[in-house]
Order: structure tokens, then C-alpha cells, then sequence
């Protein structure tokens, strides 16, 4: 293996190297300081007369006169079954106290692309146990259905809870969670550490954990090292897997840090003008394969800076993602737990996994009724602030109340609270009951015979 010595320059987490042979993009480099210590690389970009090399420690004690040597490999993911119950670092080593990761294979992080035609359609309901989510933005096996959050909002207990309670019910084969975080602090990694171990859901979890002093270049391979363990247990043991990856923002401004580095011209808020196909490269590798057992979910959290949906990063995600759920500080400032606002949330795979066969064949209708009675006891309240209340027509006040007692039973529930889809279709029920039965205008009659709870009683007491 031949050793350079012709480092031109260091700036940030980047050690640029001239005159070299021909090397590959991404191929890892290791980089000899002068006491004999060994710092891992990759290859960032590569030319004629200039391979950029970006380091995965930090580049003190690297100089003019350290050797560079190209491996002529790319980063692999060592995988076993052996892995499910371990916590792992971002850069892939187990920090758990456990011994080594045998590895079976060793996968190329990047991923093999999933031809489109061989694409199965996603049709399986996945329960979390969350109403807002399984009622009314139902998550489907093989679909990527993004939490878009704000600072300071409990957008990590919304994590765990699904990372412990999902479940596709009635089904017997195997289910596993990967659950990826990048750039929190020690105090949160020991808090997932802490509620895993706690709640058991451990047993069947790989977790990665990168945290915020951890170098930028780590959060990078973070998710594709998730995704990779993932795409092993889907594809090639056949499971069900959901990966959960938090925070994607961190992700993103790791991409700004280093695109800053090598000095490129920066698109949209200093971020990357590639950070759309960067994106697209994670999370296109969710989904389904005809003719294999397995899937994988992906369920990314991304807190919004300024709260502002229309950020680079909420923007750009909500084009590849297939649909939105929306954490609300005003919810959240309510005291109600999970704080999902349901209004500007949406699943745009629902339907496939809902209904007769799926869930109940009353779901569809109850959702859309449910969401119309609250859209519209939701805009009643800015206009009780300007007439008050007593302006209202007596429609108005029962939609004005039915807003409330939907915040306060159907959104809110216990951090360790896993409703069924029975007991969320059913709470639905209850809650629509306070309306006249003339105006539930979106059920069909006879649905509303079967299930609604005053007309039940009725026909049994007859």
C-alpha cells in the first residue's frame, strides 16, 4: 500500500491531497500521524490534481508531513442476527458493554437502489398505538412517513413510544425496530438508553446513537449504517423493520458544515444545492421488494428551525416522503401529550392500509368525519374570540365543544397508553355522538347504525 506525503492543505474536517494515483469516490483512507496513530477517512471527491479527503475523528495532530494511504475499499456495515439488543455508536461499534458484533456479512453502506418495478405496493397496517396517527394518518408497511417537529417539543418520548408499541396486528412474523439519533446530547442518549432497557422494547431494537460532540462526518454515515442494518434484517431474514431516524436537521446541517468546508457554492440557506438527491438517497430506501418477505418503514423526525414548515428541510423532505405528521407547540403548551396536530398532518398511503381487511370497514369515515368536525370547530374558535360565544348558532357551539373533547380524549393520551384500532375507531365513535346524528354527513347510514354508540344501545334494548 503506497504512502502520500502530500498533503496541501486542512481546513475543518477535510485534509486535501495532491498529486496521487487514480482512487475512488469514497474509497476509505487511513491517515499515519507522526507518533504511528492511525485516524480513518473517505474519500470526498477526487481529480486529476486534488483528492479531498474527509476525516471521521478530529484532524488534530494532522499535518504536512502525515502519510496517506489508500485502502481501495469502501465503509461496510458489519451484520448478524446476533445485533438486535445492542446499542451502538454512529460510526457502527457497540457501546453497550457487550463484546464485538460477529459479523455474517459486510454490506456497502450505500445500498443497492430498489428497481421501481420490483417495488411491492405497501397494504399493511402498522398499529403505534397513537389514535392521531393510527386513526387518522394511518402508517403503512414499506412507507416513509416523516415527524415534523420544533425545538423543545417531546418529539423523542413521540419516537420511543412508536419504537415500543408498533406492531402489525394479527401478524405473526418477526418485527424489529432500528432507531437512529444523530446529534444529541449525552443526556438524551442516556435517556433512550435508559427507557429501551426500561420498557424492553431492546430485544427486538438495533440502536445507533451519535452524539453532538461526536464529528460531523459521523453523522453523515449514521443513517446509511441504520438503514444497511435495516435493509439485512428486511431482505435477507425476512423481517419487518421500522427505522426511526432522529434528527434529521442535525443531518442536515452536518451536510452545511461540510459542503462550508470544501468551500461550494451554497443553495437555499447555506444548505448543499445536492441536499435534495442526499435526502432522496436515505429515504428511498424504504419499501417493499415482490416476491421477499420482508419491508422496511421509515418514520424520520425533524425538528423545523423557526417552526417554519416551509424550511429547506420540511420542504424538501415533504416531496420525497410520502406524507407528514405534524408536532403542534400550541398543543403542546394545551398540556396534551402526544401534541400531533392532525389539521395540517397527512398520509398519503392511508387508504391502502385501512378498511375491510385491514382495520374496520369503518375507519375511512370516521377519519374524514372526525376531521371535518374539528376543522371547523377549530377555525370557530378565532371567530368566538372576535363575537363571542353566544353569536354562535346552536351547530356552531356543539362543533366548538366537539374541537375540544377531541383535543382532550382522541389527541391526548398516556406516554405509556397503546390503543388498539378498536379502542381508537370506537373513541371516535363515542366523540362523534355528541352531534346531532344529521350532521355526521360523511358516514354511510348503515355504519352509522352499526357502530354508533346511542343507536347500538337502542337496537339492544328493543
Amino acid at each position: 500500500m503506497k504512502e502520500y506525503r502530500t498533503i496541501n492543505k486542512i481546513a475543518g474536517p477535510l485534509v486535501f491531497v495532491e498529486k496521487t494515483e487514480p482512487v475512488a469516490y469514497q474509497e476509505l483512507v487511513n491517515v499515519v500521524l507522526f507518533d504511528g496513530t492511525i485516524k480513518r477517512g473517505q474519500v470526498l471527491d477526487t481529480s486529476d490534481e486534488l483528492v479531498v479527503v474527509q476525516i471521521f475523528e478530529t484532524t488534530t495532530g494532522i499535518g504536512r508531513d502525515s502519510g496517506i494511504r489508500f485502502t481501495g475499499e469502501t465503509i461496510k456495515m458489519p451484520v448478524g442476527k446476533d445485533m438486535l439488543g445492542r446499542i451502538l455508536s454512529g460510526g457502527g461499534k457497540p457501546i453497550d458493554g457487550g463484546p464485538e458484533i460477529v459479523p455474517e456479512k459486510r454490506l456497502d453502506i450505500t445500498g443497492a437502489a430498489i428497481n421501481p418495478y420490483a417495488r411491492g405496493m405497501p397494504a399493511d397496517f402498522i398499529q403505534t398505538g397513537i389514535s392521531t396517527i393510527d386513526g387518522t394518518n394511518t402508517l403503512v408497511r414499506g412507507q416513509k412517513l416523516p415527524i415534523f417537529s420544533g425545538a423543545g417539543l417531546p418529539h423523542n418520548n413521540v419516537a420511543l413510544q412508536i419504537a415500543r408499541q408498533a406492531k402489525v396486528p394479527g401478524s405473526t412474523e418477526s418485527f424489529a425496530v432500528v432507531f437512529a439519533a444523530m446529534g444529541i446530547t449525552k443526556e438524551e442518549a442516556n435517556y433512550f438508553m435508559q427507557d429501551f432497557e426500561r420498557t424492553g422494547a431492546l430485544e427486538r431494537a438495533v440502536v445507533f446513537l451519535n452524539l453532538a460532540d461526536d464529528p460531523a462526518v459521523e453523522r453523515i454515515i449514521t443513517p446509511r449504517l441504520a438503514l444497511t442494518t435495516a435493509e439485512y434484517l428486511a431482505f435477507e431474514l425476512g423481517m419487518h423493520v421500522l427505522v426511526i431516524l432522529t434528527d434529521m436537521t442535525n443531518y442536515c446541517e452536518a451536510l452545511r458544515q461540510i459542503g462550508a468546508a470544501r468551500e461550494e457554492v451554497p443553495g437555499r440557506r447555506g444548505y448543499p444545492g445536492y441536499m435534495y438527491t442526499d435526502l432522496a438517497c436515505i429515504y428511498e430506501r424504504a419499501g417493499m421488494i415482490k416476491g421477499q418477505k420482508g419491508s422496511v418503514t421509515q418514520i424520520p423526525i425533524l425538528t423545523m428551525p423557526g417552526d417554519d414548515i416551509t424550511h429547506p428541510i420540511p420542504d424538501l423532505t415533504g416531496y420525497i416522503t410520502e406524507g407528514q405528521i405534524v408536532v403542534n407547540r400550541e398543543l403542546h403548551r394545551k398540556g396534551i401529550y402526544p401534541p400531533i396536530n392532525v389539521l395540517p398532518s397527512l398520509s398519503r398511503l392511508m387508504n391502502l392500509g385501512i378498511g375491510k381487511g385491514h382495520t374496520r370497514e369503518d375507519h375511512k369515515k370516521v377519519s374524514d368525519q372526525m376531521y371535518a368536525g374539528y376543522a371547523e370547530g377549530n377555525d370557530l374558535r378565532g371567530l368566538v374570540a372576535i363575537v363571542g360565544k353566544d353569536a354562535l348558532s346552536e351547530r356552531d357551539r356543539l362543533l366548538l365543544e366537539f374541537a375540544d373533547l377531541f383535543e382532550n380524549r382522541f389527541v391526548r393520551q398516556g406516554y405509556d397508553e397503546d390503543r388498539t384500532i378498536e379502542d381508537t375507531l370506537n373513541l371516535g365513535w363515542e366523540l362523534l355522538s355528541s352531534l346531532p346524528v344529521e350532521q355526521l354527513t360523511r358516514i354511510d347510514r348503515d355504519l352509522i347504525n352499526k357502530y354508533h354508540p346511542k343507536l347500538k344501545a337502542g337496537a339492544k334494548k328493543e
